[in-house]
């Protein structure tokens, strides 16, 4: 992911109702849920959840379908995992272990992994 598409995600992530809305649709999953179900789980009127969503889809972090009458949204989770992988991208000089890659995960900043940077 280019640094310009992570600003743009993390600009539309940086709303609390957006912020919502992605969580809400990472939890249903590939199957979505329609922009009124979304409206009414986050308690906004339909208007004000349709400027939400096409802010996200903007930014990449949500797709749409046409199921019928609805418009169906799902998490694009491709784009959520690039921009994690972009924040975590340099994390601990380069140390992966926080995204679970090598031994001792969870510990990318331990005391240990510090020492052994300063060592190196």
């Amino acid at each position: 992911m280019e640094e310009r598409q992570a600003l743009m995600s993390f600009a539309a992530l940086s709303q609390e109702t957006r912020l919502g809305v992605v969580r809400t649709l990472v939890v249903a999953g590939p199957v979505g849920m329609a922009a009124g179900a979304i409206a009414e789980k986050m308690r906004v009127s339909p208007s004000n959840i349709s400027f939400h969503l096409k802010e996200l889809e903007r930014a990449g972090l949500i797709d749409q379908r046409r199921e019928s009458r609805s418009i169906v949204y799902s998490a694009n989770y491709e784009a959520l995992s690039g921009l994690v992988t972009f924040l975590m991208h340099d994390c601990c000089a380069g140390h992966l272990r926080v995204l679970g890659v090598g031994e001792g995960e969870g510990a990318c900043c331990s005391t240990e992994t510090s020492e052994e940077n300063q060592n190196a």
